[in-house]
């Protein structure tokens, strides 16, 4: 066997080991602080483990998170240094003239 391929036969199962393990710890955290504050704060029902994996996976498609991946490229400071001395001048404009008009 090649040494990547070695490597591969090792990473893959750790690989899902990891993921199972994370859903797990997710799904204990969720159900704990749901379980924990809700029901006395709200009177809202207790949830068990697989409805808090449910709200995890539902807050993971509504809100995007927990740092996997992401479609914005670089931040504000990349997207500034980008920009030519006069792009940046007409954002500047731009956003005085927004803040003008808001008030």
């Amino acid at each position: 066997m090649r040494p990547r391929a070695k490597k591969l036969v090792w990473i893959a199962p750790l690989a899902i080991v990891a993921m199972a393990a994370f859903l797990a710890l997710g799904g204990t955290v969720v159900r704990l602080l749901w379980n924990g504050l809700l029901p006395d704060l709200f009177g809202f029902p207790a949830v068990t483990f697989w409805q808090a994996l449910g709200l995890l996976a539902l807050c993971r498609i509504l809100f995007g998170g927990f740092g996997m991946g992401g479609s914005r490229r670089g931040g504000r400071a990349e997207m500034w240094a980008r920009m030519t001395p006069e792009e940046r001048e007409r954002f500047r404009e731009r956003m005085r003239s927004s803040e003008g008009s808001s008030t």
